[in-house]
């Protein structure tokens, strides 16, 4: 349970939420014949979506235990629930992406009025998903469930990429590639950076009061500095500016 909470918190301010501002900006350009805007206004939204995402997907993967004590482990609440948790939380952060992005992909269909292919879309992911479920619940326990719903979710993704590229409705512009290959680079800095820093912070810690809850807000300064210097680094301020100036004039 608190390994999903931890999860759907991306998932829900991210994923959710620039899926739900861009169904609206693409109805409307495709209702005004502006195909290419609204391909535009998707590419964009992946990037952003990509971006905010990739730090808590490296910190749910190399963090889930220091995350799990700071946040819950206190009364009933042991080391062993928090290494449980912790273990789940990682299972999870396999398919966070997917569901951060799925929402969007999902957009392709919506904005045009169809509802019917993301529906075949999850049901063959709920057969995978529920599969898994049933093979690995007996030796993994819910870190074996949480797996097969990180599986679902790609199945899931996977398959609403490929019947919206096969339809001709969408297609990665050569912006897109470039800004994912960029921030997949200043993910592994960051996750290189944690995964250095990780020892020495919870060691310069130890013993003291609240020792894991200062330990991860340390972390999490880190962390942040690194990854907004590379994103800097990378990117500069003009492309972190453009997310506010929409598409592109349309194309007589």
């Amino acid at each position: 349970y608190y390994a999903d909470r931890l999860n759907q918190l991306p998932i829900g301010v991210i994923g959710i939420a620039v899926g739900t501002v861009l169904l609206p900006e693409m109805a409307n350009r495709l209702a005004r014949g502006d195909e290419t805007g609204a391909r535009h206004a998707q590419n964009r939204a992946v990037e952003f979506t990509l971006l905010l995402s990739i730090p808590c997907l490296v910190a749910f993967l190399l963090l889930p235990d220091l995350i799990m004590r700071a946040l819950f482990m206190r009364g009933a609440f042991t080391a062993a629930d928090a290494a449980a948790a912790g273990a789940t939380l990682q299972a999870y952060a396999i398919g966070l992406l997917p569901f951060v992005l799925m929402r969007s992909a999902t957009v392709t269909f919506l904005s045009r009025g169809d509802t019917w292919t993301p529906v075949k879309a999850l049901f063959f992911a709920v057969l995978v998903n529920v599969a898994l479920k049933v093979l690995l619940y007996g030796d993994h326990a819910q870190v074996g469930l949480a797996f097969a719903t990180s599986i679902g979710g790609w199945v899931n993704l996977v398959l609403l990429i490929w019947l919206a590229r096969r339809a001709g409705l969408f297609a990665f512009d050569a912006e897109v590639v470039r800004s994912a290959m960029r921030l997949a680079a200043a993910g592994l800095v960051l996750a290189a950076v944690l995964w250095l820093a990780d020892a020495p912070v919870r060691a310069l810690l130890a013993g003291r009061a609240l020792q894991h809850e200062l330990a991860l807000a340390l972390l999490a300064v880190i962390g942040a500095a690194v990854y907004g210097a590379m994103i800097m680094a990378l990117f500069g301020r003009r492309w972190l500016a453009r997310f506010g100036g929409g598409a592109p004039p349309r194309t007589p």
